[in-house]
């Protein structure tokens, strides 16, 4: 069973930046794919960025060149940097690791941006 704890979020105005992490347990980490989504409220869950085990990077539309994806195998971490943001990337931001197949989901960090 993995475990993962986002953390990072909060309330920031339009313009601004935050750095999202997530911790995951276990060991292999540096095997896994990862990525980030985000779920608005009313609004289905989506896909924000994702980075493979070999480092591979993808983005949303909506979100590129602005947000970069890294991960630190050493700290079973990944991040989410995230600049210049706009009152619609207010969401709760979930982590997710695939692991043989299986999706394994974060609790999610609250992100607020205010105009």
């Amino acid at each position: 069973q993995v475990q993962l704890v986002e953390s990072g979020g909060g309330l920031v105005q339009a313009g601004g930046s935050l750095r999202l992490s997530c911790v995951a347990s276990g060991n292999m980490f540096r095997f896994y794919n990862l990525g980030w989504h985000r779920q608005a409220p009313g609004k289905q869950r989506e896909l924000v960025a994702t980075i493979t085990s070999g480092g591979t990077t993808s983005y949303a539309d909506s979100v590129r060149g602005r947000f970069t994806i890294s991960r630190d195998n050493a700290k079973n971490t990944v991040y989410l940097q995230m600049n210049s943001l706009k009152p619609e990337d207010t969401a709760v931001y979930y982590c997710k690791l695939v692991r043989y197949g299986t999706d394994y989901w974060g609790k999610g960090t609250l992100v607020t941006v205010s105009s």
